[in-house]
């Protein structure tokens, strides 16, 4: 039995995919878009490469600093407790192993920049008429996706039928 659940940890190599594209989509807006110059796509949806300091939607952004290492830590924790989770998951849950997988690669993603850099990079920029979403990136993508994964599968869960143990 634990051999299984150890084997739900093979669910992170998603994890580095996520992590591995994330870093590569954002050395690319790095290095072809001007900072804060919106390059349209679509007529919802440009490119914008912009930096974050804070946590979503610029939480703490302008703290002074001290929240670099706050949301270091914050991450690093959240991470391994996630990490943990998974490694804990039976053979058969997959939508959570999936899910958790995604959060993880986001969070590694945007940990790796906040620990070199300082500030995460966002490009991703949704909008309808003036009212923009706050520019995110691949692996608030990725958290984003991860969770709605877990809430399906615990919404799933929920509505299943119960069986006597």
């Amino acid at each position: 039995m634990m051999g299984s659940r150890r084997g739900m940890l093979r669910w992170l190599w998603l994890s580095v995919v996520v992590v591995g594209l994330d870093q590569l989509t954002k050395a690319l807006a790095e290095e072809w878009l001007p900072p804060y110059e919106p390059l349209e796509l679509l007529p919802f949806l440009n490119l914008r490469l912009m930096y974050n300091e804070g946590a979503a939607f610029s939480f703490l952004s302008q703290a002074g600093g001290w929240q670099r290492w706050f949301f270091v830590a914050v991450g690093v924790v959240v991470t391994g407790i996630l990490v943990a989770w998974l490694r804990g998951l039976k053979s058969g849950e997959r939508w959570q192993a999936l899910g958790l997988s995604l959060i993880v690669g986001g969070a590694v993603g945007n940990l790796i920049d906040r620990i070199l850099y300082g500030r995460v990079a966002d490009f991703i920029d949704v909008y309808v008429g003036r009212w923009h979403w706050p520019a995110f990136n691949l692996a608030d993508s990725a958290i984003t996706v991860g969770v709605v994964l877990l809430l399906i599968d615990a919404l799933r869960e929920a509505r299943a039928p119960r069986t006597a143990d």
